[in-house]
């Protein structure tokens, strides 16, 4: 594999809720990391010590999102795949080529093969995979300070029983896709969440966890000042980018 061949691969394609995140990594030959899988097959402890080691040794890497509105304008496959170019356009090194997670190509300004299951064979894919899913279960834990009877912080907005349960009893929030079938059947009929009365802002955005003593910009965990009562704005991670380069993470429009 070429030292400048980077992986992407997205987290958040199924659930009912939140946006749609993606990742761009250029792993290091010199720099090895144990344990890369398929994040869905990793433990969340696993998951949060490999993105740790990830944004440590990586040559670089970008994550970036496509929000819920662009969810709903074009369908979730295009968003994706518009999360998947931002995190491209983001990466601070330039890659040569790039492997991507599933057999849809995003279009990218360079060779691409796409690769089914790749997340589960090449280890430039896993790496990205990771950092997606840890981004978005991030903001998905955000989003569960701001409406805790939805249970956010157990399903991520994953069609669970429960948390179609938690949609039938309470309705639909501002952060539902409404173009997705059970939200949109829900919408049909009139429900819903009677006190959403948040904002779109700014105030709750997690961060990636910096790493390492030269890091640009660090922030706490999410959790780190968790709030009893709701935010009055909640992240819209819509065109944010996370981006680091060998130990540094930056944050930036």
């Amino acid at each position: 594999m070429s030292r400048w061949c980077c992986g992407l691969d997205e987290a958040g394609r199924g659930p009912l809720a939140g946006p749609v995140y993606a990742a761009c990594v250029i792993l290091d030959p010199n720099q090895a990391i144990e344990g890369l899988a398929d994040s869905k097959q990793l433990s969340a402890r696993s998951r949060e010590e490999l993105a740790r080691q990830i944004q440590q040794r990586a040559l670089s890497w970008c994550v970036a999102s496509a929000s819920v509105e662009e969810i709903d304008a074009h369908n979730i496959l295009r968003a994706t795949l518009l999360a998947m170019r931002r995190a491209f356009d983001g990466l601070p090194t330039a890659a040569s080529h790039a492997l991507v997670d599933g057999n849809q190509d995003p279009e990218l300004r360079v060779p691409t093969r796409t690769i089914v299951k790749g997340d589960q064979s090449e280890p430039v894919i896993s790496a990205a995979s990771i950092l997606a899913k840890t981004a978005r279960d991030a903001w998905m834990m955000v989003l569960h300070q701001a409406y805790p009877q939805y249970g956010f912080d157990q399903h991520k907005g994953y069609p669970t029983a429960a948390h179609l349960s938690a949609l039938h009893r309470l309705g639909v929030t501002v952060y539902h896709r409404k173009s997705f079938a059970p939200v949109r059947a829900l919408l049909k009929e009139g429900r819903l969440f009677v006190s959403d009365s948040f904002t779109f802002g700014d105030a709750q955005l997690p961060a990636l966890p910096a790493s390492g003593p030269t890091a640009l910009a660090s922030s706490p965990s999410p959790l780190a000042s968790e709030q009893t009562t709701p935010p009055r704005a909640l992240p819209r991670p819509a065109h944010r980018k996370w981006v680091g380069v060998r130990g540094a993470t930056v944050r930036r429009e």
